[in-house]
């Protein structure tokens, strides 16, 4: 007994129990190849790359990351950008980012501005390239009765067509009397009437013709713009039964166009 376990101690000792592990072909090829990159490293140890210049403001995320920049700095670059700002020297881009002053004197040599920002009295297009835009006219306050079709279209919003209806107006009342006959005027928004005030006034009334409502025919009346023939025909009526008419005495009138009185009442004579 005291022999057998002499023996079973030996050859538990003595003996490699581990699994054999068998290399394969593909595990050997790949042990080729990295003997070969370690014998490449041997001869060349490092190798260099070929640095291009490039604008700081645009440099992308992970490029910045791998030459050393946080994510930090990172950040506050393109917060500055978001800003439409531009860092135009070595100096400003370091103040923007907070990199170290090592990192900035790496990165420095491959900086490349703007020819402007080295050159900002240089010009990349003649002078004579650039087109100048004449100066708005500046128009002057001009009577309304002695505007052109010119001088109308200057305005902003009057066409051809728009003059052409405001000087027939003008010529049906023989002359306008308050500005505010604009507003009768087919097409004039109350934008177009507002620059109109801007630029033209009422100067004089002594050349506006006249209607005498206490002689005036029906027939005479009825030729008014604001006058038709029912509202002819009771004025006639009126002062043959009350006598001469007054300005006081228009708003009584049958059908008078009391919300116009202001405007008709000066084409009139009593």
């Amino acid at each position: 007994m005291f022999f057998i376990i002499i023996t079973l101690q030996l050859v538990y000792c003595l003996m490699d129990f581990n699994p054999i592990h068998q290399t394969s072909s593909q595990e050997q090829h790949w042990i080729s190849l990295q003997n070969k990159l370690d014998s490449t490293k041997a001869v060349n140890p490092k190798q260099e790359y070929k640095e291009y210049s490039y604008n700081p403001n645009f440099i992308s995320d992970f490029k910045a990351y791998k030459l050393g920049m946080t994510l930090p700095q990172i950040n506050r670059l393109r917060a500055f950008r978001e800003l439409n700002k531009f860092a135009n020297s070595p100096e400003e881009f370091q103040a923007v980012t907070g990199i170290s002053d090592s990192l900035l004197e790496a990165m420095a040599p491959n900086f490349k501005f703007p020819d402007w920002v080295n050159n900002p009295r240089s010009s990349s297009y003649p002078k004579s390239k650039w087109k100048e835009f004449p100066k708005k006219e500046t128009l002057k306050i001009l009577d309304i009765n002695q505007a052109s079709k010119e001088d109308l279209m200057k305005v902003f919003g009057i066409g051809d067509a728009i003059s052409d209806r405001i000087l027939k107006q003008k010529e049906i009342f023989g002359g306008f009397v308050s500005m505010d006959q604009m507003t009768d005027i087919w097409g004039l928004t109350p934008e177009v009437i507002a620059e109109i005030d801007k630029y033209f006034i009422i100067e004089s009334l002594t050349k506006i013709k006249k209607i005498n409502i206490n002689t005036a025919s029906i027939k005479e009346l009825g030729q008014f713009y604001y006058f038709k023939y029912p509202i002819s025909k009771n004025i006639v009526t009126y002062r043959s039964m009350n006598g001469d008419i007054k300005i006081e005495d228009l708003s009584n009138i049958k059908g008078f166009p009391v919300d116009k009185l202001k405007i008709i009442a000066l084409y009139l004579e009593f």
